[in-house]
């Protein structure tokens, strides 16, 4: 039954008589409200609203998930203000993407925001833009900011049943909420790889494996690690067996502190015994300062950091040195260079490195390396990293050398001018979704405590 025909239905059922001329506009104003009563009757009937009845499959999204490849603002606030979207930390988990592109108009800062589905909402695509004037404060501009994500998200949102909530209006009263996160935004990874190589007189195999807890905020950065190698090297000569094994452990640990869009202050620890190394015992405190040459709210997409240490500690040996000491207090620098490009496969990070000791300038090291990690399917991803170093800076060597057993059996360091590395792995991380990115200083890296022994 079309409009129409419920309206002449309608008039039938009344038994309306047939209007005079002069009353025509009177039975057309009855007709009318006829079809207004009969238009609301069949909306309160309905079972859905309106906008599901138009499309069914827009109710497929349990909860809107949304990945933020922008720390602009911090994440606590957003999940205050933005309360019908969860933003969590996981691109892989998110079923929309929020994308950030900034340019200058006019002497105004434009920021075009980019929505993106993906998994069910795959295909649905957004923009916003919100221009931001010179000098506006910066609690004003973080408000807009989070408007346009706001209004940027309500298409999706009504494409999940959290629609059937939203009220929208000229005004707003937020209310404050908090997240419950069964892992406090603790994120744990677990790591190993492994690597053989032998021929007919000779073989070697090594195992190494990883486990980490990390939890980030916008202020502050803690790392800690857990690790641990096995090596096994044999060889064969004249009917003879010669077999080292060898193993280590490590922990180490960070903590970071933001100072704004650019600069951030930290502080590594490192305590160290190897026998390989003719170290004893050995511990260092570094404090450090850090400088991205991009702001850190574009730290999803790149970096380009500069971080200063400055390590003082002891350092005891087991053996005299070539350097005739047993023991010394050490004072070096270190100045690296960082640049990191991500992409929604995974992410390249190029750095250089160099430091040297006070007490002799020619006593340095300068390292360059890269680290490719590509993701494979949700937590899972393959990394690939190599590097090469120039050494000069080899000041814990034994005086008394080493033995064919020892240069074979691999037992004590022995003099060199440079090194070159390479490692393929896997990697699977698990655990809090809600611990997001926005926190990139100092990077990935901390110092370290690392036992050595072998036999």
């Amino acid at each position: 039954m079309n409009i129409r025909e419920a309206g002449d239905r309608l008039r039938s059922d009344n038994s309306w008589p047939a209007a005079p001329a002069r009353n025509r506009a009177g039975g057309q104003l009855r007709s009318g409200v006829g079809l207004i009563i009969l238009l609301t009757f069949l909306l309160v009937r309905s079972p859905l609203p309106l906008s599901a009845q138009m499309n069914s499959e827009d109710y497929e999204v349990r909860n809107l998930r949304v990945f933020l490849a922008a720390a602009m603002v911090p994440v606590e606030e957003l999940r205050q203000q933005v309360e019908f979207a969860e933003f969590i930390s996981n691109q892989d988990e998110a079923n929309v993407v929020i994308v950030v592109n900034e340019e200058i108009r006019e002497g105004h800062r434009v920021l075009r925001l980019t929505f993106s589905g993906q998994r069910e909402l795959a295909g649905k695509k957004y923009q916003t833009e919100v221009s931001l004037s010179e000098g506006l404060e910066k609690e004003r501009e973080k408000q807009a900011i989070v408007k346009a994500i706001k209004t940027g998200l309500i298409p999706l949102a009504g494409r999940s049943p959290v629609s059937r909530k939203l009220k929208i209006g000229l005004e707003e009263e937020v209310r404050p909420t908090a997240v419950v996160d069964p892992w406090n935004f603790w994120v744990f990874s677990l790591s190993t790889n492994s690597f053989l190589n032998g021929e007919k007189s000779y073989s070697y195999q090594s195992v190494y494996g990883n486990f980490s807890a990390n939890r980030v905020t916008p202020e502050w950065k803690v790392r800690l690690s857990l690790s641990g190698n096995f090596y096994r090297n044999s060889f064969e000569y004249e009917d003879q067996a010669y077999v080292s094994k060898s193993h280590g452990y490590s922990f180490r640990g960070l903590v970071a502190r933001s100072l704004g869009e650019h600069w951030s202050v930290g502080a590594f620890a490192t305590v160290t015994r190897s026998t390989y190394q003719n170290i004893k015992f050995s511990s260092r405190i570094s404090p450090a300062v850090e400088y991205n040459i991009f702001p850190y709210s574009q730290s999803t997409r790149r970096q380009l950091r500069l971080t200063y240490s400055l390590d003082l500690g002891p350092a005891y040996y087991f053996e005299e040195t070539i350097f005739d000491r047993t023991r010394q207090f050490l004072v070096s620098e270190n100045l690296s260079a960082t640049l990191e490009l991500k992409q929604k496969w995974g992410t390249v990070t190029t750095g250089v490195e160099g430091s040297h000791y006070f007490h002799d300038l020619s006593k340095y090291r300068i390292e360059v390396n890269t680290d490719l990690s590509v993701r494979l399917f949700r937590g899972f991803s393959v990394n690939v990293y190599g590097g090469y170093a120039r050494i000069h800076d080899l000041i814990s060597i034994a005086k008394a050398g080493a033995s064919w057993e020892d240069v074979l059996l691999m037992r004590k360091q022995l003099a060199t001018s440079y090194e070159y590395y390479f490692s393929v792995g896997v990697s699977y991380s698990w655990g809090s979704i809600f611990s997001h990115v926005v926190n990139p200083r100092f990077g990935s890296g901390s110092g370290g405590y690392s036992i050595s022994i072998s036999y």
